[in-house]
């Protein structure tokens, strides 16, 4: 027994145009199966669509064409050859929208792949074009019209909306691979009946909904192409050869949408605004087909605070004070919000909250306070095991601490959400007890199958915008979820990832996309505070673009938002233009739009104030209740052969086209080795080496830092605000970074020597283990340090000729690690070794086998500083 996604057979389209239709033909990639759809363009005002539901091969389709063509021949169309007109060529019908007159068409002429889930294609629309279907004999003029046709197209649809022809990309990955075949069906089956399933895709996520709604019970399922917004990424971890997939996945929710100001809080039927979903999925590919490779995936979703809360946007100001617009005792809203979770994630439940708890003056803090109180009266009704849990997090005040690591803490919060919700994984074979009781899946919750795991629950993060501090969060937790996904594949020996390597490198620059993505569709700029700049490690450049960042930000939020807020309005159907109602721009305020129940249309009645949830929801924890009602909704059609709608093979490797190796894809989508590894590295092709920092500069090609805040600043500054007083920063893997720009000729050379033996000198760090920027070193401890980095440099040039003081290189290096300033290093950096202990022997032998390479005669000045340095230290 076999269930596959009934593909699409309509991802070609041909429109044609007579005078009083237009004929829609559309066909599968290979152009052997056709439908035609025929729409009456006598009709000022009403839509009227005819389909078959006929399915054509080539030659009938070309038979109707042509019988078309010839019933419409008249004196001037044989004249002019007009009486069939071949108008556009597109990829599928995004939907039909009217506003004063009469209908348009709006059809997706370009597109562009983006993504592979296994054998389905994810694309991108390009481009898209808008046609008025009623000729001009019927065509009714209204002078308002054009304004409203204007402001729909100002919701660009060539910017981040996705779709695919035989993967439902509103629903989790973990949804898509849940079985569609009822209990008492699938008892009854041979092995090897193949069925053909359509899943319902979450109306939540669609985008487009609104232009379907005309089209989705008056023709065949293969026309309706639903689309989603926000971001797709992907990137191929190339490790030795084997390709794993990292697909990021980032859906909008269209309910209570908008821009920033204009949108906070939550509206009455528990839609949160800046609502966004991200699925982490890590796949092996060297296996095409989901079924049979090792599949896995991570889901975490963003949204702001489910109370009723606004910021007034009438004062010109950075920052308007943040209101409370009604008091609910009862925690309405929040309860829907928390059930419509419960019924798609499962529990456990867990927030983050990153926003303020210490403030001078009450600002962030009164969100805080307020949806800490009602997380508490939720709880009072559900048991301990499905309770929300909360978790709080000033992340603004511990990101301004010069000894507090922002990332740290986050990443042990990180390892705890994850655990407590386990992850999506699928194995091709039946996994054994054993696989869980490895030591590094201590912990690790969800509910095991014979084949995996599956998520139960989810990460919920959000700050007052839920945009810059909530995505360094979200990328603190799918860190932990990606070493947990790839330990999973085999392809690690440990869960734990370090930064600073290709993998790491490629997970934050698609964090980073998406936290661009996401801010320019909600802020109108992109993300202000980057992941760099709460590791301390971004450059000064960075303060220049977060002064440029901010600066877009204030004026999109103050003078184009309200624009943007009524285009989405329009684009959406929260708003219908009619005849006598009044117009979008004319109405006080779009709240009452939002908030329908405020007029007492209510959908939603609570019959009780401590039941938030619903019953059916309840009994499926702490499973969500949306996988366990798939199979009474999904389409499941039996199919006695393997037709094409279900040949995912044909349709992903198109044996029937001509294709070029570096046209592919998965060639040219972005590769570890070929992108992210450092070009001037010698070292191994793995994803998961440390690449020690190259961006240190030789002291003849320092730049300083230019004056933009006016004073005359050393220092680099990071987009967190905070100022580091020191001329040394400590990264996070342990290695001191020089940012001085003193460029005295006395000291270029120790500065260039300095800098030139990090790199040898990160074997010692390794093996003693010392984290730098864990301490806060004193000038005699940052002396050892450097005078070991410059004898390590010293060593690693060869010599094999004894100067005229009679001292060989390898006598110095053996004077030097038996002296007793090799057990002080030790000490000075955390750790006490007995003397002579095998971490110190392994740095000597290492020492030795360096210094005896090839050697030759040093220099009469460099014999002199090694033996200045030798005396010293004895």
């Amino acid at each position: 027994m076999t269930e596959c996604p009934i593909i699409s057979s309509i991802q070609k389209v041909i429109l044609y145009e007579t005078k009083a239709r237009y004929y829609i033909v559309g066909s599968n990639s290979t152009e052997t199966r056709f439908r035609v759809l025929k729409i009456d363009r006598t009709e000022s005002k009403e839509l009227v669509i005819h389909d078959e539901k006929v399915e054509y091969n080539k030659q009938e389709v070309r038979n109707l064409l042509t019988m078309i063509k010839s019933g419409n021949l008249t004196k001037e169309s044989k004249k002019t050859d007009s009486s069939l007109i071949k108008t556009v060529s597109a990829f599928g019908i995004a939907g039909f929208v009217r506003f004063l007159e009469g209908y348009y068409i709006i059809l997706i002429t370009k597109r562009r792949k983006v993504a592979l889930i296994g054998p389905h294609v994810i694309y991108k629309i390009e481009d898209t074009t808008m046609m008025y279907i009623p000729n001009d004999t019927v065509r009714q003029a209204h002078h308002e019209e054009s304004k409203y046709v204007k402001m729909f197209q100002s919701v660009d649809m060539s910017d981040n909306f996705y779709f695919s022809y035989s993967y439902d990309l509103t629903h989790r990955l973990q949804y898509n691979m849940t079985s569609s075949i009822p209990a008492d069906v699938s008892g009854q089956t041979r092995a090897g009946t193949l069925y053909g399933v359509r899943t319902k895709p979450v109306e939540k996520y669609i985008w487009n909904s609104y232009l379907l709604q005309k089209l989705q019970d008056a023709v065949h399922p293969d026309w309706l192409l639903f689309l989603i917004h926000g971001f797709v990424d992907q990137k191929n971890i190339n490790v030795y050869g084997k390709s794993i997939y990292l697909t990021l996945i980032a859906r909008r929710s269209n309910k209570f949408a908008g821009t920033r100001f204009l949108k906070r809080g939550a509206n009455c039927d528990g839609h949160v605004a800046n609502e966004v979903e991200t699925e982490q999925i890590v796949i092996d590919s060297s296996v095409t087909f989901l079924e049979k490779t090792k599949v896995t995936s991570f889901v975490q979703m963003r949204g702001s605070i489910p109370i009723y809360w606004s910021q007034d946007v009438t004062k010109m100001v950075p920052k308007p004070p943040i209101m409370l617009d009604q008091s609910e005792p009862y925690a309405g809203a929040a309860g829907l919000h928390f059930n419509q979770m419960l019924t798609r994630y499962g529990s456990p439940i867990i927030i983050l909250n990153l926003v303020k708890r210490r403030e001078r003056r009450r600002h962030e803090s009164i969100l805080t306070d307020e949806f800490k109180s009602t997380v508490t009266y939720l709880n009072q009704f559900l048991p301990p095991e499905h309770r929300v849990r909360y978790i709080g997090f000033d992340m603004a005040h511990n990101s301004k601490s010069k000894t507090k690591n922002v990332l740290v803490r986050l990443s042990q919060i990180a390892k705890k959400c994850v655990k407590q919700t386990g992850f999506f994984v699928h194995m091709p074979r039946t996994v054994s007890k054993e696989f869980w009781e490895a030591p590094e899946y201590k912990g690790i919750q969800g509910q095991k199958t014979e084949r995996g795991c599956r998520q139960t629950g989810v990460v919920r993060t959000n700050c007052v915008d839920c945009l810059d501090r909530t995505n360094t969060a979200q990328f603190a937790i799918g860190r932990c979820a990606l070493g947990y996904q790839l330990f999973t594949l085999g392809v690690v020996s440990s869960p734990d990832l370090a930064f600073d390597t290709d993998c790491l490198k490629m997970l934050e620059h698609l964090y980073e996309a998406h936290g661009d993505t996401i801010a320019l569709q909600y802020g109108g700029s992109q993300l202000v505070h980057r992941i760099e700049g709460y590791r301390k490690i971004a450059p000064w450049t960075s303060h220049s673009k977060d002064i440029m960042h901010t600066l877009s930000r204030y004026y999109s939020n103050t003078f184009s938002d309200l624009e943007k807020q009524t285009a989405t309005n329009i684009f959406l159907g929260v708003f219908s233009p009619g005849e006598g109602k009044a117009n979008l721009w004319e109405l006080p305020t779009d709240f009452y739009l939002h908030n329908r129940d405020v007029r007492a249309v209510l959908e939603y009645l609570r019959y009780s104030c401590s039941q938030w949830w619903d019953v059916p929801v309840y009994r499926a924890l702490p499973l969500p209740y949306e996988e366990e009602k798939k199979k009474a909704e999904c389409t499941v059609v039996p199919m006695t052969t393997r037709e094409e709608c279900l040949d995912c093979y044909d349709d992903y490797y198109r044996s029937n086209e001509f294709t070029s190796l570096h046209e592919l894809f998965s060639f040219t989508m972005s590769h570890s080795v070929r992108d992210y590894k450092p070009k001037a590295s010698k070292g191994t092709d793995s994803p998961f080496t440390l690449r020690v920092l190259a961006e240190t500069k030789d002291a003849n090609s320092q730049e300083t830092n230019p004056n933009i805040s006016g004073k005359a600043s050393t220092s680099s500054q990071t987009s967190t605000g905070s100022s580091e007083s020191d001329s040394k920063s400590s990264n996070v893997d342990g290695t001191s970074v020089d940012e001085s720009t003193d460029n005295q000729d006395s000291q270029t050379k120790f500065k260039r020597m300095v800098q030139t033996s990090k790199k040898q000198f990160a074997v010692v760090s390794e093996d003693y283990g010392p984290d730098l920027h864990k301490y806060s070193l004193n000038h005699k401890d940052n002396w050892m340090y450097e005078r070991y980095a410059c004898i390590n440099d010293a060593c690693q040039r060869p010599s094999s000729k004894e100067d005229k003081g009679g001292v060989t290189q390898g006598r110095i290096i053996e004077n030097l690690m038996f002296s007793k300033s090799v057990f002080k290093l030790g000490s000075i950096y955390g750790v006490e070794p007995p003397p002579v202990n095998r971490q110190d022997q392994d740095v000597y032998n290492h020492f030795v086998s360096v210094g005896s390479h090839g050697p030759k005669e040093p220099s009469k000045k460099d014999l002199q500083v090694y033996t200045k340095y030798l005396h010293k230290f004895h």
